[in-house]
């Protein structure tokens, strides 16, 4: 549970405006779709989608690195490692059974099979949908427990996109798609309670010194 007290103490820091703007935002968030991105070795890449989850309004992207392991391009990224929850993996098995456990059915990305167009992927379905590396894709283990496959119609010679903006491409459509929905695709009271905490602690500066006068006037 959050505390209710602490988090109007924290926001008290905030302006107006601020206070706003986190309202407005945590409108259109959603974890009805996450996104999960496998081993992908040019690290820009997944700071790229993790800006394009934070602009489009989903809250939440998994990160398996079992192989590379490298660390956010904060300058791609933007500043969106701020406003977006980051699940890290070290293994693909690990990544889908926590995302099954959610109630996520698992949805690979690739043009190489008999998969779903874009324009027809069914947004109603609780979601995870997973981007694989540059050059490989998703590994075999994704592709045997995907519940289904997805790709973007393209219709020139190159077969695939960079993944960057295959995840733009897909994210604005499913999400655009969602909000025009009747389907309850918002976050939980909870959720926006927990990230407005989350949002002022990333926001106020010298937060440590603020917590400790909080709690220190508490006793």
């Amino acid at each position: 549970m959050i505390d209710l007290d602490y988090l109007a103490y924290l926001e008290d820091f905030l302006t107006d405006n601020r206070k706003e703007r986190f309202a407005e935002v945590l409108a259109n968030r959603t974890n009805h779709f996450t996104i999960a991105v496998e081993d992908v070795y040019q690290f820009h890449n997944t700071s790229a989608v993790m800006r394009s989850c934070e602009v489009f309004g989903i809250q939440e992207i998994n990160i398996v690195e079992q192989r590379f392991g490298k660390n956010i391009d904060k300058e791609i990224a933007m500043g969106a490692q701020k406003w977006v929850d980051i699940n890290k993996f070290e293994n693909i098995s690990n990544c889908i059974e926590a995302l099954k456990t959610k109630g996520y059915q698992i949805i690979a990305t690739t043009p190489h099979n008999d998969s779903c167009l874009l324009h027809e992927f069914d947004v109603t379905k609780k979601s995870a949908l997973f981007f694989g590396t540059e050059k490989e894709g998703l590994s075999e283990e994704v592709m045997r427990q995907a519940d289904g496959f997805l790709k973007i119609p393209m219709v020139g010679f190159t077969e695939s996109l960079n993944i960057s903006v295959s995840a733009a491409i897909i994210i604005q459509d499913i999400t655009t798609r969602l909000r025009q929905s009747n389907i309850n695709w918002q976050l939980s009271e909870e959720e926006v309670l927990e990230k407005r905490l989350l949002w002022a602690k990333n926001t106020i500066k010298d937060i440590k010194r603020i917590e400790a006068r909080y709690y220190s006037e508490k006793k």
